[in-house]
């Protein structure tokens, strides 16, 4: 990767990163993966897996 002269590279804590990207990726998967929808009682994995099995006429 280069970087132009115009481009800044700031300085950042590696600890304060770290707990904000941990933050931002367990909420990202709380809410995409791990709880079911309120709709259905489904997870999203379980919902792809019964749609699959309607196409397939399972």
């Amino acid at each position: 990767m280069s970087y132009t002269e115009n481009e800044k590279i700031l300085p950042r804590n590696v600890e304060e990163e770290m707990k904000e990207s941990y933050l931002r990726y367990s909420m990202s998967v709380i809410i995409s993966r791990a709880l079911p929808d309120v709709r259905d009682g489904l997870k999203p994995s379980q919902r792809r897996i019964l749609y699959a099995m309607k196409q397939l006429n399972l």
